[in-house]
Formats: structure tokens, sequence, C-alpha cells
């Protein structure tokens, strides 16, 4: 029926259906149309399914409502946990968000040295802190990256200096592991070796980089007054509704969610660290994107202080030829760069774990496209998520 007062002939507003994919490869999937996040954004790892339904005129359609469509990208982690033993575990641990490799280490290892009342030496405690302090400055530049770039899709110097911070925060981290992407580094009872000589010189010169590019970052972003137009307003996710969907890390902080592992449920070394979360309360677009480069900002001060109070001695502590955790089960997490990064491990008593569930950040996070995009005008979908950090790997575990 027509509107009060209008006409059939103005009537263009119709309501439909249509399947949107995101990320490379999305064209495989039988999708009406492809939102192209641009060639750095982590989605192009991978691929998911949003299901739109649209309103309004056919040029300048709006979202009625949303449903993310997961699975096709199944690793099946966890089925693949219980067929290893507890230290090849630790190879595949780093694999389901690719860029928090070193975190997801360190969530694994710990629940397992909690089962077996072992104790990690201090200095591994402190480089664990400051190498997954690394790790979430890695992983928020390369979300920052694509977000620098101009309307048309051309970098622009705030790409520049995303991609290079990225890269010297990279070369650090591989030069302590040998590994690119998945660092394999963590060990039960610590790492598997020291980091090399000089290394934490040329991690503090790393520092100061990342520290000097980060106003060119912002002022193509948030100090952008274009950027802060198209971003800003769009995509609210509030902040009842973060809790209630279990939406952690930056994208509930930006919401006004006060929760940091950090400081509320600290690691030793992080317990002795001045951890203040980066919030916002408007819980749209640009309110994520100032949430990122904050923790960005944060990250290179808690890193500095890890490397002040780094003490000497072991990384290591000798393990039997077989480990083995008690019968019982144990929950522990951890604050990934994107949330909250959980661990269930229960154990017979066998050297293979009986049931290793991981609770993941892309996981939750993904259920609140559902909530934050209906009202969104279908031009501000790739704004909106772009701002909205996931990892494809770390929803199909």
């Amino acid at each position: 029926m027509p509107a009060p007062g209008g006409t059939h002939a103005s009537m263009a507003a119709v309501t439909r259906q249509e399947t949107v994919g995101v990320g490379a490869g999305a064209e495989h999937l039988g999708v009406d149309r492809v939102i192209d996040l641009g060639p750095l954004h982590p989605s192009a790892h991978g691929a998911y399914r949003l299901r739109l339904t649209l309103e309004g005129p056919a040029e300048a359609p709006v979202i009625a409502a949303a449903e993310p469509l997961v699975g096709h990208l199944h690793r099946g982690a966890e089925k693949l946990f219980e067929v290893r033993d507890y230290r090849q575990v630790l190879a595949l641990a780093n694999r389901h968000d690719w860029l928090a490799a070193f975190c997801n280490e360190v969530a694994v290892a710990t629940a397992v040295e909690r089962m077996t009342g072992m104790e990690v030496p201090p200095r591994a405690v402190w480089l664990r802190a400051l190498l997954c302090e690394l790790n979430r400055m890695l992983a928020h530049l390369v979300f920052l990256a694509p977000l620098t770039r101009a309307l048309v899709g051309e970098p622009t110097a705030g790409t520049t200096a995303a991609q290079r911070g990225r890269e010297v925060v990279q070369e650090v981290m591989e030069e302590a592991s040998g590994g690119r992407i998945h660092f394999m580094f963590s060990r039960i009872g610590g790492l598997r070796e020291d980091v090399p000589a000089g290394w934490t010189e040329r991690a503090t010169h790393a520092l100061s980089t990342v520290e000097s590019l980060l106003p060119v970052i912002r002022k193509s972003t948030v100090d952008d007054e274009g950027f802060r137009r198209r971003h800003r307003g769009v995509g609210v996710l509030g902040a009842d509704d973060a809790i209630t969907l279990g939406v952690t890390g930056p994208a509930a902080r930006a919401s006004g969610v006060d929760l940091d592992l950090r400081r509320d449920d600290p690691t030793p070394a992080y317990a002795e660290l001045d951890v203040r979360p980066v919030l916002r309360a408007e819980g749209d677009a640009l309110a994520r994107v100032q949430c990122l480069l904050g923790e960005v900002e944060q990250s290179v001060r808690l890193s500095r202080e890890c490397l002040r109070r780094l003490p000497s001695g072991p990384v290591n502590v000798r393990l039997p030829k077989s480990v083995k955790a008690p019968e019982g089960s144990v929950y522990t997490w951890t604050e990934a760069p994107l949330g909250i990064a959980g661990v269930h491990l229960s154990s017979r008593g066998e050297k293979t774990p009986w049931r290793l569930k991981l609770r993941t950040a892309s996981f939750n996070n993904v259920q609140a496209l559902a909530r934050l995009l209906p009202g969104t005008a279908v031009a501000d979908l790739p704004a909106v998520l772009g701002s909205f950090a996931l990892v494809v790997g770390d929803i199909d575990k």
C-alpha cells in the first residue's frame, strides 16, 4: 500500500533479501553481491556471508535485518587437539586467529601449566607479556592499514605508515621466534629458547618507530574530517547488546564495556603493569577505530615497561619425555587482540587432552553484526565492516 499522501508510482521502497559475501573468495559462495574490504584486510584469508534484508529505494537501500552466516572455513582445531600430545597441541594453537598467534599459544600453555602445577620462570613470564603486547600491536596495525586508504582505494601516507609499523613489529617477532605468522615460540613451562643477543635493543627501536608513525596513521583516519564523517554514528553497538552477546575486546570497549583481563584478571606480569583500558561510549564505527589506535599506543607503553623490568634467568623448565595433565579440568583466559580467548581443558590423565574447547573472540563478536547493522545504509556497509575487526579462522575454529 502507498504511504499516506503518496502514490503507487512513488513507491520504489521495497523489502527484499540479499546475501552479501565479505572478503576475498566470497564470489564462490553464491552470493548476490560482494563487499571488498581491500587487499590488506584480514578477511582476505577467508570468507563469511551476511544475509541482509534490505528496504527502501533501490538506489539507496537500507539494511532492515542482518544474519551472519559462518562455517565456510571450518578448521577443526578442537578435534585435532584431541589426537596430539600437549607439546604438539601448541603447534596448532596459534592457527585459528593468525593475527593473535602468540597470545593463543600462551592461553593453551597456561591451561596445561595450571593443570600440572608447573611454575614458569620469571623471565619467561615477562617475555610472554612483552611478546603478547607486540602481537597485539601487530594485529591492530594490520586492521588499521586498509582503513587508511582513500575512498578510491589508493594508499595514503597513513597506509604506508601502518604497513611500516606492522613490518618493524613483525621483524622483531620473527627474529625472536623464527616464525613469521605462526610463531610457535611458547612451550609448556615457558618459551622454546631465550631471545637473541641484542634483541631487546632492536625491540626498543621498533617501539620508537611505531610511536613515530602513529600520528601519520591518526591523520589519515580519526583526525581526518572526511573519515570522521563517514564513520561517525554508523554501525552503533550499545553496551547492553555487547554484554548480552559476549562481545569483548576493542569492539566492546568502544561501546563503553569496561573489561580488560590484563587489568581485571591479570597474569603475574600484567599484575605489575599499569593497564588502562581504552574506552569510548559511542559504540559506532569511529569509536572502534579510535580504540584500535589507542590500544596500539598503550601496547607501546606496556612493551617498554616489560623491557625495563625484564629479569635475567632461564626461560623454560625441564619437561619429562611425556607431559600428562592430571585427571580433571581447568579454564584459562587471556586478553587477545580482538577480545577474550578462553581455553577449557579436560583431561583423563593421558598424554593427549580428552577435550580442549576454545572460546574465541571473533566467534562471539561476529554475532553483534545482527544488532548493529539494521538501519545502516548499504553504502555505509564497507565502513562499518572495516571498523569491526574479525578473523574468519577464529570464527570457524
